[in-house]
């Protein structure tokens, strides 16, 4: 059911999305174009695609060694899932950063815009400023390269752990 909610347009979600951060007071602020971001099917999709591929094996030999159900997963299970996390981070990181529709419906303060909305902002109705364009965007782009690079290492683990059979 969860992976079914992908094939929903985003579009025809904004409208109650838009209601529900509206009756939350989240409109207008940064909160607005995280938030959402937060939980995805994909997101929830990829977890759980690498939590089934960890054998049991691991959990049940910490159990043995006498840790209960938290810990487990604090000290076995996510230091394991570090490679997926990063991933799923690149993945969350690049969808929201590059989003312009949500933000230009959910934040109206100009303190507030993103930095596409800023972007958007120097084309006019009768004059673009291109220079000004392609500054902003290299700009831009800058975070999003040094989060691959940081985020690398993890990303590559995440691709080879899931292509080995046990």
């Amino acid at each position: 059911m969860i992976l079914a909610t992908i094939m929903i347009p985003t579009q025809l979600l904004m409208i109650p999305t838009y209601i529900l951060f509206a009756n939350l007071g989240l409109l207008n602020g940064l909160g607005a174009a995280i938030v959402p971001w937060l939980a995805t099917a994909f997101g929830i999709f990829l977890m759980r695609q690498f939590f089934l591929s960890l054998p049991v094996e691991l959990e049940e030999a910490g159990a043995i060694d006498g840790c209960n159900r938290w810990q487990v997963f604090f000290r076995i299970v996510l230091p394991l899932a570090r490679p997926a996390l990063a991933t799923l981070a690149i993945f969350t990181l690049l969808g929201a950063w590059n989003d312009l529709v949500w933000p230009l419906i959910a934040i109206n303060n100009q303190q507030a815009f993103t930095l596409q909305l800023g972007i958007a902002n120097f084309q006019g109705a009768h004059q673009t400023d291109w220079s000004l364009i392609m500054a902003g965007n290299v700009i831009a782009t800058l975070p999003l390269i040094l989060f691959f690079l940081f985020a690398q290492r993890q990303f590559i683990a995440t691709m080879t752990f899931s292509g080995l059979k046990g």
